[in-house]
């Protein structure tokens, strides 16, 4: 397990994605999860710019209560398709709703990444393409009612086993789970001198958004 440079305690993850954290292993360092709650409302209509600020904002916040020791991890995602964002659903019908709206569609998966230490903070926006396969409406009533949509933007999980509602992925799939490990290792490097060796995911091994960090 790769240690923490000198003067830094403690990694923590501002999340409270259930996700985030098995990414977060992929990388191979130790770290806490500490999620960090921020008024997420904005005016901003960009979907890639309020994913950045999001992620940022969250990042800040989690800085501040984690202390001068901690650098803290924070990312958002956004799904998007025809200038509409399709957040967490607010119960089923609107979940319903939307994955009749994105099926058999290709649609934008958008994170924005940041990471928060020593006074400083960093951030990136990846942006993958995720074209839906043509599932049923039964589908979406057994998926739905087993409750897995209701806490995700756009109402699905990619990776569900059952569901599985993707036909193509263009772009870092670790992102459209909810965290972009190779970009995530860069701004780590970047920001706060870790310098991660991950084991990581086969499914990252072949991710256009990895590159070298030095």
């Amino acid at each position: 397990m790769t240690n923490l440079p000198a003067g830094m305690r403690r990694l923590v993850l501002a999340s409270g994605s259930a996700r985030r954290p098995e990414l977060l292993s992929g990388l191979g360092l130790p770290f806490e999860v500490a999620p960090t709650h921020v008024d997420e409302s904005s005016e901003e209509r960009d979907p890639s710019t309020l994913a950045r600020l999001l992620a940022e904002r969250k990042a800040l916040a989690g800085a501040e209560v984690q202390g001068p020791d901690a650098c803290v991890i924070t990312a958002d995602t956004l799904v998007t398709r025809g200038g509409r964002i399709f957040g967490k659903p607010a119960d089923a019908a609107e979940a319903v709703a939307t994955l009749q709206a994105l099926r058999g569609e290709t649609h934008e998966v958008i994170s924005g990444v940041a990471v928060a230490y020593g006074g400083s903070v960093a951030s990136e926006v990846i942006v993958t393409r995720v074209t839906m396969r043509d599932y049923t409406d039964a589908e979406i009533t057994e998926y739905v009612a087993s409750g897995d949509p209701l806490d995700k933007s756009g109402a699905y999980a990619i990776q569900h086993p059952g569901f599985a509602p993707a036909a193509r992925v263009e772009g870092c799939l670790c992102s459209v789970i909810g965290l972009p490990l190779w970009t995530l290792r860069g701004l780590l490097y970047d920001v706060a001198g870790i310098e991660a060796t991950p084991p990581i995911f086969a499914r990252c091994e072949t991710c256009p958004c990895r590159v070298p960090t030095t």
